[in-house]
């Protein structure tokens, strides 16, 4: 399995992560986008060799409240890469045929291939995340009577953790950011939304209404994050208030986990590459 990137924001493995201990607003970098643009420069030409090596997939999961900032970190960090090998997933309200499986079906069904980048947007810590907060939803996913529903947290976590270890083991990388961006700035950032024309498409009368749960919120990420990172599936806590700071950041973690793969490009036998020159020698006397 591959070695998580080390970093200051990455959750510890032991348990004691604090969300009141983690920053919001980061380090205030100058040069955030010449960072996120040499980062992006590699990842094109590790994604390539992801790609034709074809032993590993990666996953990344983007993880915020409402305005974190998910769909352009989405946009900037993967800039330039080869669409062909890199697919987007948002995971919204269960359909009633995902609900008619459990809860991890559907992210199966959505996992990257081997040489390839699977990104979700929101993920099956949704079922840890807002379920949580609204416990009455799981009067609507249809679970056995004998469920209970006093541990069914610490059971979906132990779920989480077995699927999770099951993808490492079989050469998946996977990367956890959650976006930490603090109260204020998702605030200031729905004002933009009501007072910026070309934003209001983005604002959702929910989302006021879920700022009200805050603080069930920050203790459900806080419970998920310290039961779920992993060295095999480790947890980054960006902060999420400064937009440039976050993305470089995290295009960083990634290049890093790829590169700590030495990934390789697949050479041909011994046998089809003693008759390169032949091939060559025919291409040649046809083009003449």
């Amino acid at each position: 399995m591959f070695k998580a990137p080390k970093s200051r924001y990455r959750v510890p493995f032991n348990g004691k992560f604090r969300i009141a201990d983690a920053t919001t607003k980061g380090r205030r970098v100058s040069r955030n986008q010449h960072r996120l643009e040499k980062a992006t420069d590699s990842m094109r030409s590790l994604q390539k060799a992801l790609y034709a090596a074809d032993r590993h997939s990666v996953l990344i999961v983007l993880q915020g409240m409402d305005a974190a900032g998910k769909d352009s970190t989405t946009r900037a960090v993967m800039t330039g890469i080869n669409p062909a090998g890199c697919h987007v997933v948002s995971f919204k309200k269960p359909t009633s045929n995902e609900i008619d499986h459990d809860f991890l079906w559907r992210i199966y069904r959505a996992l990257p291939e081997r040489g390839r980048i699977g990104i979700f947007n929101r993920s099956h810590y949704e079922e840890v995340l807002i379920v949580r907060v609204h416990p009455e939803i799981l009067d609507g996913q249809k679970l056995p009577a004998d469920v209970d529903r006093d541990s069914i947290w610490e059971d979906r976590f132990e779920s989480i953790r077995n699927f999770e270890r099951h993808l490492a083991l079989n050469g998946t990388v996977l990367l956890k950011f959650w976006l930490n961006v603090s109260r204020d700035e998702q605030r200031k950032r729905f004002l933009s939304r009501l007072n910026e024309p070309d934003k209001h498409w983005k604002f959702n009368p929910a989302d006021i209404d879920e700022r009200e749960h805050w603080d069930d919120y920050m203790h459900a990420y806080e419970d998920a994050l310290n039961a779920t990172s992993r060295s095999w599936a480790p947890w980054y806590a960006i902060p999420a208030d400064n937009k440039p700071y976050m993305r470089a950041t995290i295009a960083e973690i990634i290049v890093e986990a790829l590169e700590g793969l030495g990934l390789e490009y697949p050479a041909p036998d011994a046998g089809a590459m003693a008759k390169f020159d032949d091939y060559r020698k025919a291409l040649d006397e046809t083009d003449g």
